[in-house]
């Protein structure tokens, strides 16, 4: 291929934005466009969330997915945890602190374990309101734990926080909570009236 000199590059790429201007697109021709972008992005969604986790089993992952689901549901404001990427966060906190895998792994083990003697079923098995049931044995701390339940108690109780500092950490959850942190500010008029007055101060 013979080479181009500098003063040939310059004049093809002055004649570019004429040819381009020279393009003319039909309507078909942008309903066509439009519908290849949707189909790209969908395919780079569902590629983005074949996350492949590096600690939890497919079981496990699973049962994590839902669990977090029922901590943080879908809103009339936020989406759910795993749209958040909640599951994935709690991924690699697992990977990034290995000290806390036996207690999570412990758990989950747990909560299948009191489903199969109360219901015959794992906890992803279960209906909505057997778990519904389990959860409400282990949700409130302060209240008095039944006989076997104390470590379902103390797991739950970390899994719920690794849940929130997971969504609240993500742009949804920050978006949820309208952080306004991270945001110049040429003025500041201290806390907004609105604000002061829904915290009573």
């Amino acid at each position: 291929m013979p080479c181009m000199d500098r003063r040939q590059a310059l004049r093809a790429l002055a004649a570019a934005p004429v040819a381009a201007a020279a393009i003319t697109w039909s309507e078909a021709d942008v309903e066509a466009a439009s519908q290849a972008a949707q189909q790209a992005k969908q395919t780079a969604t569902s590629t983005l969330r074949r996350y492949q986790p590096k600690f939890f089993n497919a079981h496990e992952w699973a049962t994590v997915s839902v669990l977090v689901n029922l901590i943080i549901p879908k809103d009339e404001k936020s989406g759910s945890a795993t749209d958040a990427g909640v599951p994935e966060f709690m991924d690699f906190m697992m990977i990034d602190q290995a000290t806390r895998q036996t207690a999570m792994r412990g758990g989950l083990a747990w909560l299948d374990a009191e489903c199969q003697r109360r219901f015959s079923k794992t906890f992803l098995a279960s209906a909505d309101a057997d778990r519904q049931a389990v959860l409400d044995d282990i949700a409130w701390p302060r209240r008095q734990t039944k006989p076997g339940h104390a470590y379902g108690v103390t797991f739950f109780n970390s899994f719920r926080d690794l849940t929130a500092s997971g969504f609240f950490s993500s742009k949804m959850g920050m978006a949820d909570l309208e952080y306004m942190g991270n945001t110049f500010v040429t003025d500041w008029k201290g806390c907004p009236p609105d604000w002061l007055k829904k915290l009573g101060v």
